[in-house]
């Protein structure tokens, strides 16, 4: 039986791996709802075996060999085949370590988020909307009462003053 230091010492590793483990899922199904379940039955496959979880190895490693077998389940489980080698899987696997130096060495995420606080209110709240809210132009747009240029316009400022911050970060 898992303990409360358990729960909550997990629940922080899923909050740190989860957007990670997101990108690369979506990066193996091109999907965002499917790779959304992925990532979702691997953090409950990652809970029932968290006993034999070996503490000497990466979390984030650990879990992106979980997503990519619950992606190859899902693969078997549509009947569509989608190959990728492993040499393309081990370059998803490359790409995704860098990612966890980012977040170990200053946290990617951290200072995006500390710069996006940074923008003026009208162009954080377009980032916000489109991005994190993952909605279209025009239902951003129609949220935030602009045209949809003008969506566009704050998003080209807000990506611009977003990479001079984490530029100078």
């Amino acid at each position: 039986m898992k303990t409360g230091t358990d729960r909550t010492s997990f629940a922080i590793l899923v909050k740190e791996h989860h957007r990670g483990l997101l990108a690369y899922a979506r990066a193996l199904t091109k999907e965002e709802h499917t790779s959304r379940d992925i990532v979702q039955d691997a953090f409950v496959v990652a809970w029932r075996n968290l006993d034999t979880f070996d503490v000497t190895r990466d979390f984030g490693s650990w879990m992106r060999g979980i997503v990519r077998n619950k992606w190859r389940e899902s693969l078997r489980k549509s009947a569509r085949v989608i190959a990728l080698d492993d040499e393309t899987l081990e370059y998803f696997e490359a790409d995704a370590r860098q990612w966890d130096g980012l977040r170990d060495h200053g946290g990617v995420f951290t200072r995006l988020e500390l710069c996006l606080k940074k923008l003026p209110e009208s162009l954080a709240d377009a980032v916000k909307a489109f991005y994190y809210d993952e909605q279209s132009g025009e239902d951003a747009a129609r949220k935030l009462n602009v045209q949809s240029a003008t969506l566009r316009k704050r998003l080209e400022r807000a990506r611009s003053g977003l990479r001079d911050c984490l530029k100078g970060a």
